[in-house]
């Protein structure tokens, strides 16, 4: 009697989300879209928030600084030891 009340309350839930997914109502598009907005936009707004967001240049030019140090001492380090 037990596992046939859990069984039919499982089947219940899933027919409805089911109809919840598949109906196509504006309200449960809505609905949906806002839940997958907070899903992705929370933690997005907690990775980036206190960054300056940078351009592609601004990478390129520190990549290219970054490079040329490198280059630039490593013979001096080459003849150190």
């Amino acid at each position: 009697m037990g596992s046939e009340s859990t069984g039919n309350a499982g089947s219940t839930f899933r027919s409805r989300m089911e109809y919840y997914m598949y109906s196509g109502d504006k309200k449960h598009v809505f609905v949906g879209m806002a839940i997958i907005g907070v899903v992705f936009g929370v933690p997005w707004y907690f990775m980036t928030r206190g960054t300056k967001q940078r351009s592609h240049q601004d990478y390129m030019e520190k990549a290219d600084r970054a490079r040329s140090e490198r280059l630039s001492s490593s013979p001096s380090s080459v003849k150190g030891s």
